[in-house]
């Protein structure tokens, strides 16, 4: 990839309606030239899909927990199922240390809280904390091939 293609993805991130011939004429380029580089980075894998930033308090989602999961011995695969059909659930990474998942989760409501983690409970033990604010939102890293 290169710087093109690099501008090309930080444009999309701030705003990935833009049009061809918006994105054509901010980068100084033919726009089939500029459809031509989306396609590419698209069927290689390097942007994977396009989806809305919500404002989840307009969508009734008040609280985010972040909650850190030990499989209980011989629940690794069960609690990984439980974390992938649990829609409250936006993220989850697997990790390494003591807890094997940190889940983050959206809530309407605190009792929502108490209701997820009760599914958890015959597999996990579980520690979480209320997100007071997020400072970072997730975001593309430095696309600069020297960082």
């Amino acid at each position: 990839m290169d710087w093109i293609d690099r501008q090309l993805v930080t444009l999309l991130q701030g705003d990935a309606r833009l049009s061809l011939a918006e994105l054509a004429r901010r980068l100084k380029m033919a726009g089939p030239s500029v459809s031509e580089r989306l396609k590419r980075l698209e069927e290689s894998g390097a942007i994977t899909g396009y989806v809305p930033q919500l404002d989840l308090a307009r969508w009734g989602y008040t609280l985010t927990a972040i909650v850190r999961l030990r499989p209980l011995p011989g629940q690794l695969k069960a609690l990984e199922r439980q974390l992938v059909a649990t829609p409250q659930i936006t993220e989850c990474d697997k990790v390494t240390g003591e807890d094997c998942y940190i889940a983050r989760l959206v809530l309407k409501h605190i009792g929502q809280l108490d209701e997820i983690l009760d599914g958890f409970a015959e597999l996990a033990s579980t520690s979480t904390a209320i997100v007071k604010a997020s400072p970072v939102v997730r975001r593309l890293p430095p696309l600069d091939p020297q960082d």
